[in-house]
């Protein structure tokens, strides 16, 4: 009878947490403490860098890798809107590859392909992705698409204590493939509202994003294509055509407009540009 108890006790206890961790999906919840994102930040990068098949980490061009860096801390220091600045490490670094592409990982770990850097045409653009990658680690997107496909197995892993390195158990699933980059269309759209909120009190123009957008719309008509040259970006970073008019509204909601002669930086990115293999 005892253990009749016993096993319904247990039965119920996992019902009820699994009802629990739905219902915290349903609510965009996150499992993971902020700390939990830096640890997992910092396995991540470990083993990034012990990949350089895979990810090929630009080495001997310090003025292009300080460039990039110089930029993030730029963003970081100038927005008042960032809040764990001062929690999470925050490191900019470049893969040298000819990817279009950006991808951040938790606690604030951000790669920018140098294939990005070529393709985009001034400064104020590649601050516009830097801003939207920061915003993806401050909106903390990763470790909530974490929690809604590892949720319940990480809480029964604490409630049982049969799994106390959880984190670097993840850590190593996710660079085996790092499928959890793709983002989800709203994680976009609001990592573009905050790539937005951020600039404005920068010296780039705010909606700098949009020249990204632009130009790789712009590269697919020319092409008459969809994928291609943007298979890896638009896998990781769909652009819906709403995401494009969502930022169009953002920048006519908070009265910004656009001027070709202020805070675009075309001529010193040329320099930069000319840098890169």
């Amino acid at each position: 009878m005892e253990k009749n108890k016993r096993i319904a006790y247990i039965t119920l206890s996992v019902l009820v947490l699994f009802l629990t961790v739905s219902i915290f999906y349903s609510c965009g919840a996150n499992l993971f403490s902020v700390s939990d994102d830096v640890k997992l930040g910092e396995d991540l990068d470990r083993e990034i860098k012990n990949s350089p098949r895979e990810y090929p980490m630009m080495q001997n061009n310090p003025d292009v890798t300080n460039y990039v860096s110089g930029i993030g801390k730029y963003i970081l220091n100038s927005s008042p809107k960032i809040e764990y600045k001062s929690v999470f490490p925050y490191k900019f670094q470049v893969i040298d590859d000819t990817i279009i592409n950006a991808f951040c990982t938790p606690g604030g770990y951000i790669y920018v392909y140098s294939g990005l850097m070529k393709f985009l045409d001034n400064e104020a653009a590649l601050a516009g992705v830097v801003a939207h990658e920061i915003a993806h680690a401050e909106r903390r997107h990763m470790t909530q698409r974490l929690t809604s496909y590892y949720g319940v197995s990480i809480l029964m892993s604490l409630v049982l204590g049969n799994n106390p390195n959880a984190v670097a158990e993840i850590a190593a699933n996710l660079v085996a493939g790092l499928g959890f980059l793709a983002n989800s269309r709203s994680d976009e759209q609001e990592a573009d509202d905050y790539s937005i909120k951020y600039l404005m009190t920068s010296k780039y123009y705010p909606g700098a994003i949009e020249f990204f957008f632009n130009k790789i719309l712009d590269e697919q008509k020319q092409k008459n294509t969809v994928g291609g040259t943007f298979d890896r970006l638009l896998s990781t970073h769909p652009l819906p055509q709403d995401r494009v008019e969502n930022v169009k509204e953002q920048l006519k909601k908070n009265k910004i407009t656009y001027d070709p002669n202020k805070g675009i930086y075309r001529d010193e990115y040329q320099i930069i540009k000319s840098k890169l293999k």
